[in-house]
């Protein structure tokens, strides 16, 4: 497994194991399972697990999956393991939010995870409008001073903001974002600000929810309602671009070069994420270790200039997506906003 330093001291897996799919909501999690899983996932050198406040359960679990890794394999193995956890306060939360609340989330994952001082901490607030979301970066620099934080990130702002939270003084490590080959709004802006203030991208969603897999080459379009909200996420993404059939034509690409390189669809889509200038790492999806053979590959798959330029071609006549990074899922009353979830700590 490759790896990458982000910071001076700070070295973290190119492949990031994420959380989401053991929170509430995706149904039933055996716990020692669970557990044995990750282990499996640091032996084999995905040493970076992702997770959040609001994925029910799933910093307790990795804080369990820590204490287990260091009785069976030392602490040097455990020094090893980075965890990147989310600050995410509702968004019923936002005008009246303070600095004892942001110390008691914080504190909260801190225990939870077994950290004294958390690796990183990915920060996201829903509505601009709200302005103490600069505040609240203050806040968690003052907790930085205090030890309670080792490095402090974002996820899903977009680069005005990031250039202003930047100008403040923040010390910015990472930015947490949707990026893939169905969604390069990233590339518009945001590659070119992180070369410029030497922070990481970290990319979600470089498989669409399952749809840049095998499992959807030459199917029909599915009609709504989908199986889950990450697929009608996904698919909103794919309407915008140009379409099912514009999306068939690039499955059949992907597929090529997949068969070349004796991978899948899905593996061949996260690796050519690996390729784009700024990303130091991806972040997957894993229930269990089925497909951890599969995650391995994302950074081993060596991608030539020949088969990158044809994924470009497959994708010649798409459209260009509206917006900065995460400006479409921020319309509450739009298309991409109306289906988020912005009370996560509530349900809602």
């Amino acid at each position: 497994m490759q790896r990458i330093t982000v910071a001076p001291g700070y070295e973290i897996s190119r492949v990031i194991r994420g959380g989401w799919q053991l929170a509430g909501g995706h149904g039933a999690v055996d716990e020692e399972v669970a557990i044995d899983d990750m282990v499996a996932f640091a032996d084999a050198g995905i040493t970076t697990f992702d997770c959040a406040d609001i994925y029910t359960g799933v910093e307790d679990l990795i804080g369990r999956f820590r204490l287990r890794y260091r009785d069976l394999r030392g602490q040097a193995a455990l020094d090893r393991v980075r965890v990147h956890t989310k600050f995410v306060p509702d968004l019923g939360v936002l005008p009246t939010i303070t600095k004892a609340y942001v110390e008691s989330v914080v504190d909260t994952s801190r225990k939870r995870l077994n950290l004294d001082r958390l690796d990183l901490v990915q920060f996201h607030w829903w509505d601009y409008e709200m302005p103490a979301w600069l505040d609240t970066l203050g806040w968690l620099k003052e907790l930085q001073a205090e030890g309670r934080i080792d490095k402090i990130s974002g996820t899903n702002f977009d680069s005005d903001h990031v250039d202003a939270i930047i100008d403040a003084g923040i010390p910015f490590t990472s930015l947490q974002l949707q990026y893939s080959l169905l969604d390069r709004r990233p590339e518009k802006q945001m590659v070119t600000l992180a070369k410029r203030h030497d922070f990481s991208l970290f990319c979600y969603g470089t498989v669409a929810g399952g749809f840049l897999s095998d499992r959807w080459l030459g199917k029909p379009e599915p009609e709504h309602p989908l199986e889950n909200r990450s697929l009608t996420k996904y698919k909103l993404i794919i309407d915008d671009l140009g379409g099912w059939e514009l999306f068939q034509t690039l499955l059949s690409a992907l597929r090529k070069i997949a068969d070349r390189h004796s991978a899948d669809i899905a593996t061949i889509a996260s690796a050519a994420m690996l390729r784009k200038p700024g990303v130091s790492a991806v972040i997957v999806g894993a229930r269990n270790r089925e497909h951890l053979g599969a995650n391995l590959a994302i950074a081993s798959v060596e991608l030539s200039a020949a088969d990158l330029a044809e994924i470009d071609a497959a994708l010649v006549g798409s459209a260009e997506l509206e917006g900065d990074v995460y400006t479409l899922e921020r319309d509450r009353a739009g298309r991409h906003g109306s289906i988020m979830k912005y009370n996560l700590n509530k349900g809602e």
